[in-house]
């Protein structure tokens, strides 16, 4: 399994709940083909350029380990959402 770590920007205008019912759709999405080993909401921020006529986003971070397999399912999901309005998955090359 690789180490992988997925940034998402979450619709600004979403409540605590929301968000948080979010990062579990996702983090029980990543448990059935591996293992979140981290979760970091890091609130709201400004964004360096609009997005979806958003000037602001809820960053949260997800550290995963994961078949490489399980990305493009995972990237499918975060494009089908509609409160997500930004992604990116890398693969974490760091050693521990």
């Amino acid at each position: 399994m690789n180490k992988y770590e997925s940034v998402i920007i979450v619709n600004p205008s979403l409540d605590e709940e929301k968000v948080k019912s979010l990062i579990d759709k996702f983090s029980d999405l990543i448990n059935k083909h591996g293992k979140v080993t981290k979760v970091d909401n890091m609130g709201k921020r400004k964004l360096a350029y609009e997005v979806k006529k958003n000037r602001e986003g809820i960053y949260v971070v997800f550290y995963f380990e994961a078949e490489p397999s399980l990305i493009a399912e995972l990237e499918r999901n975060y494009r089908i959402t509609d409160e997500v309005i930004k992604f990116i998955v890398v693969r974490d090359e760091r050693e521990d």
